[in-house]
């Protein structure tokens, strides 16, 4: 993260300014009440825009990137359906930002992307470690304090750390985000033999990490494998309680590998769910016509990707690692799976298309209810419900933007759809979008010439209602 953000608390003056009231001039009180009323209402509605607001990045394993300029809301459309990523880093509060005027990143921004399932990871850049050659970066800047103090606690560093602690939650506020999300501190790399260097800086992030700790946010520190990340690691295993570790580490490591392993970690720090790693510096990426400079990441938190466990018809299966196509016994031919046949009716119901038993029997008003939802749906009427009339089955509904990361319902029905196309897939059906669900999706969209992206989006759901395979 070597390019990044805005002027002291800009992100937090900025909403301040959106949030407060104009000042009304003595001699035209009707005109202020008016316009008091007015931004009496728009604070209303921020303040229920940030009580909307999930707590971000929350559970997550997938795939982000992050970029000096939070990008224009049509730049994140565009990213959002054609991208592998689903996680994006913006710089929100910090002197040492190269960009310190943030144009796009508003209240409004924020809530935006939120609700279309960007995970959100909000950064700080503020004071430096006091050996970083390339800091200050301006005249108002400053660095760590590297004084050790009577002693030797680095008092001063320890001030710093906390007051940008109380810039970055200002700022975060101001923003909408939720309480209870994860701010991220930008410590970029420098020269851990230098002592009293190296103290500094982890004095200053150990108060970052109290003082977010007593405002009730989650601490993240991002920094180089070598310099900062290796600092923290060591002193939680050498001298566990001398600092208090952050909740949450993003390793800046650029070996090309999209996982969140280093040699300059020990394997157990910070795992289950505490880790993120950057593993390609900036360059350029084009996804959708849009191209934008970033760094990559791959995201390993909280839990991970979840979906919350289902139910259908009282407990009728309806994931098969494949779908058999469904017809009525007739001579040598045997009587179809009654197991597929009772998903596929109650798949039916659900979606109102049938109202009889869901008993397994392939009887005459199932029958019919399969004419009608072929008829319905562009294909031809017959009486056997085939692997694409599958496809189209499990696709039909809600067709929101899935890749790497997504979970829930909507993701079970992708793979279920995945598994009916090709007897080759074999997804588990988990709900959550996975390397092996990411596979299949790509794999399946090679097959039918769509753009190789691993990304579910409108152009692949209206091929898979289609049942092109």
């Amino acid at each position: 993260m070597r390019r990044r953000t805005s002027a002291v608390l800009s992100a937090a003056l900025a909403g301040a300014v959106l949030l407060g009231a104009p000042t009304a001039r003595a001699e035209e009180p009707s005109a202020a009440t008016q316009r008091t009323d007015q931004s009496s209402g728009q604070v209303a509605g921020q303040v229920a825009a940030r009580k909307a607001n999930v707590v971000t990045p929350g559970d997550f394993t997938g795939y982000g990137f992050d970029q000096c300029l939070a990008p224009e809301q049509w730049k994140m459309n565009r990213w959002l359906k054609h991208s592998p990523f689903l996680a994006v880093g913006i710089y929100i509060a910090g002197d040492s930002r190269a960009c310190r005027s943030q144009p796009n990143l508003t209240p409004a921004w924020v809530t935006k992307q939120l609700a279309k399932g960007w995970r959100l990871l909000p950064i700080t850049l503020g004071p430096q470690a006091s050996c970083q050659p390339r800091f200050p970066r301006y005249d108002d800047d400053v660095k760590i304090s590297a004084k050790p103090g009577d002693n030797g606690r680095y008092f001063q560093a320890r001030q710093q750390g906390s007051a940008e602690a109380d810039s970055s939650v200002a700022a975060a506020t101001a923003l909408g985000m939720a309480k209870g999300s994860t701010l991220w501190y930008d410590l970029e790399g420098y020269d851990n033999a230098n002592t009293h260097c190296r103290e500094s800086a982890l004095a200053f992030l150990s108060a970052w990490t109290d003082r977010l700790h007593e405002l009730g946010w989650v601490s993240g520190v991002y920094s180089s494998a070598g310099s900062g990340i290796k600092a923290l690691d060591d002193a939680r295993v050498n001298r566990p309680g001398a600092y208090t570790m952050p909740d949450a580490i993003w390793i800046a490591r650029w070996d090309g590998v999209a996982n969140t392993s280093t040699s300059y970690v020990r394997d157990d720090g910070w795992r289950p769910g505490g880790r993120v790693k950057q593993y390609r510096g900036g360059h350029d990426e084009t996804w959708g016509g849009v191209r934008i400079n970033i760094d990559s990441n791959f995201l390993e938190l909280g839990r991970g990707s979840v979906a919350p466990a289902e139910k259908h018809c009282g407990g009728v299966r309806v994931s098969y690692p494949t779908y058999a196509a469904l017809r009525p016994a007739t001579g040598s031919q045997k009587a179809s799976d009654p197991g597929q046949v009772k998903a596929l009716q109650c798949l039916l119901k659900e979606k109102g298309g049938y109202a009889g038993a869901v008993d397994g029997s392939l009887n005459a008003r199932t029958l019919a209810s399969i004419r009608s939802w072929q008829t319905g749906h562009g294909f031809a009427a017959k009486d056997r419900f085939t692997k694409a009339n599958w496809m189209s089955l499990h696709a039909a509904g809600s067709t929101p933007v899935l890749k790497r990361g997504s979970a829930g319902a909507d993701v079970r029905r992708v793979q279920r759809a995945l598994n009916a196309a090709s007897p080759q897939a074999k997804v588990v059906v988990t709900g959550v979008f996975d390397a092996r669900t990411d596979a299949a999706v790509r794999a399946w969209q090679k097959k039918v010439d769509l753009t190789v992206s691993g990304v579910v989006n409108p152009e692949s759901w209206a091929a898979l209602r289609s049942g092109v395979r």
